[in-house]
């Protein structure tokens, strides 16, 4: 969420101007989504220490470190794709994008598995489910 809701947007230049609706609805997702995670991780369920050491978690974490990797480097590519000033259709290319056009929904639906896999949980799982439902329809368009 950091790095969706505050790193990106602070390193992109110029762009399109965005629906204040889509801004609002986005900004409510992840207002409504944010609280059910925190408020299931911090007061729902208590995870005994030994969680840290379950197959579960670790694995769950490495898919999400590795999600969040493609993540970024997509979002990097995407961002580089033009200089300053310059307009048109470009195609990325290197990284996730030599196999999917949309590597960063792809690195984004491998980092929310990777989630529901370490907090084992009906919130994560949904919002993994949630996120491939928004996410790969746009990818495959």
């Amino acid at each position: 969420y950091i790095n969706r809701s505050l790193i990106f947007p602070l390193r992109m230049r110029g762009g399109k101007p965005m629906p204040l609706s889509v801004m609002f609805f986005a900004w409510a997702f992840c207002t409504v989504n944010g609280y059910l995670q925190v408020r299931y991780l911090t007061f729902l369920y208590v995870y005994p220490d030994e969680w840290l050491y379950d197959p579960r978690f670790i694995v769950g974490v490495a898919i999400f470190l590795f999600g969040w990797c493609l993540n970024y480097d997509a979002d990097d590519r995407l961002r580089n794709l033009r200089k300053p000033g310059e307009t048109g259709y470009k195609i990325p290319y290197g990284g996730l994008f030599e196999y999917v056009s949309g590597a960063n929904f792809c690195g984004e639906i491998i980092e929310w598995t990777g989630f529901a896999i370490a907090g084992w949980s009906i919130p994560s799982i949904t919002f993994a489910i949630f996120t491939f439902l928004n996410t790969a329809p746009r990818g495959a368009a």
